[in-house]
């Protein structure tokens, strides 16, 4: 009895994580699609309900009610499970996101080097989907996709091992407590712009989003989904913008942390939630500000800059704590 009343606890602990984590991936599409027309100057949605407010749960219906079209060329297994796995991998991440003190599913001490394996892995479902559709464009954008996330990782590596060699833990409630007297901003200025951007292009978001250029390829890796299908892309991509967003609020803004004490009267939850939608309209103003670049300049920014740089600041890093603490 005990183990079904433990196998019920930890079931509504996962639905209590994953359903408002749906509403705000749908949410999070109307404020883009806002905040894009107001920097734009120009109407968003306003439509459906009051200010537009219901303009999701009508874009998810839509998208339900379509027929889902299978192309006569593709391998269809591949095809189907490619978009699924996609989201799955998305939502599993979720699983050692500390929210407080405290306050989390899987309280792992490889907490963040099961994120980073995760978010590798999810390098795979977008192969498989362009691979199976069995279309030039979606194979380009495939390619295009794997060979930008692998990149990047290597560079978010090394930026996170930066932040592990100050910590000494890999669990992410250590790495919170250790910003209770200053923020991994300040000291480690130069990670977190490049982890941001790192996050922008491992996201596959504009200027970076060169696996879904429209004017190239379409629609890039899910060129051929439609319906039910393109929607599990569609939330797998803005689940990976907030756990992002989350990720860099955690590892250099303190998470819950207050960054004041007289901000201290704000519950945790709450801290951590207005410094990740901050870093989620970021995401949005860079899309609305910068022109896409070129790819073998994406590929340069890499190899040629934040490697050598994000390499030598774990050096010095490293130096620092080993002549100092």
């Amino acid at each position: 009895m005990s183990t079904l009343l433990i196998a019920i606890t930890q079931l509504l602990k996962i639905v209590v994580i994953v359903v408002p984590l749906l509403i705000a991936v749908a949410y999070v599409t109307l404020a883009e699609r806002k905040i894009m027309a107001s920097m734009q100057l120009r109407k968003g949605p306003n439509v459906v309900g009051f200010a537009g407010l219901l303009q999701p749960l009508a874009d998810g219906l839509k998208l339900f009610a379509k027929e889902t079209i299978l192309p006569t060329h593709a391998n269809l297994v591949i095809f189907i499970i490619a978009p699924i796995l996609s989201l799955i991998l998305a939502l599993i991440s979720w699983a050692v996101i500390p929210y407080a003190e405290g306050a989390v599913l899987a309280d792992l001490n490889i907490g963040l080097l099961y994120i980073f394996a995760v978010s590798s892995i999810s390098v795979y479902a977008i192969l498989m989907s362009g691979w199976a559709s069995n279309s030039k464009y979606a194979f380009f954008g495939a390619i295009r996709a794997a060979a930008q996330m692998i990149s990047y990782e290597v560079c978010i590596g090394l930026i996170i091992l930066s932040v592990i060699v100050c910590v000494g833990s890999l669990n992410l409630t250590d790495i919170v407590l250790a910003q209770k007297d200053c923020w991994f901003v300040f000291p480690l200025f130069p990670a977190a712009i490049m982890f941001f951007v790192s996050a922008l292009a491992e996201t596959n978001r504009a200027p970076f989003d060169h696996a879904e250029a429209e004017s190239e390829l379409v629609s890039g890796f899910n060129t051929e989904y439609s319906g039910m299908t393109f929607a599990l892309f569609f939330l797998a991509e803005y689940s990976h913008i907030i756990i992002m967003s989350l990720i860099t609020s955690l590892l250099f803004f303190g998470g819950w942390l207050p960054f004041t004490s007289f901000l201290a009267f704000i519950p945790p939850q709450i801290n951590l939630a207005l410094k990740t939608t901050f870093f989620v309209f970021t995401f949005v103003w860079v899309r609305a500000s910068f022109p896409r670049l070129r790819f073998d300049s994406l590929m340069q920014l890499m190899w040629k800059s934040y490697l050598p740089l994000a390499l030598g600041f774990l050096i010095f890093v490293a130096s620092i704590n080993i002549i100092f603490l």
